[in-house]
């Protein structure tokens, strides 16, 4: 039979009782574990350990923010510069992408030009010289005249 009710529960297929996360017990009887004292949670710089009721509490010095996953503490916001050099580096990107895109539908579109215009040439004349130019040929007499 478990001691303390409220805090462990009996198990059906051991004999004695077993402890919630954050209890410790020895089958019997469970107790709430101290994870400060024992040091396994907030042992990152800055960060104060409360220990609570079947867990703990930790917090972190001024303004910053605890990530239980990562036992760590960060800035709750980021500074004005590093959010400039952020923006900057952001747009830079976007403008070498931009720039780099239009160069190469430039060069693309000047290729294919040229390849239609040799294509083309192939079959009509392009020139200016020869579009409006007509040729004329003397009209030859079908009969050699005896003179």
């Amino acid at each position: 039979m478990c001691l303390n009710l409220f805090n462990a529960k009996q198990e059906e297929d051991l004999s004695g009782c077993k402890c919630p996360f954050g209890f410790k017990g020895d089958g019997h009887k469970c107790e709430d574990v101290d994870e400060c004292k024992e040091g396994v949670v907030c042992q990152c710089n800055g960060c104060s350990c409360k220990n609570t009721w079947g867990g703990y509490d930790c917090k972190c010095k001024g303004n910053q923010l605890y990530i239980m996953e990562h036992d760590t503490c960060i800035e709750r916001h980021s500074s004005k510069v590093g959010r400039v050099l952020m923006f900057s580096f952001l747009a830079i990107a976007v403008g070498a992408g931009v720039a780099g895109y239009i160069f190469y539908k430039y060069r693309l579109r000047s290729y294919m030009d040229s390849e239609i215009m040799a294509i083309m040439s192939q079959y009509m004349p392009l020139d200016n010289n020869h579009q409006n130019q007509v040729v004329h040929h003397e009209a030859e007499p079908l009969r050699q005249s005896s003179v």
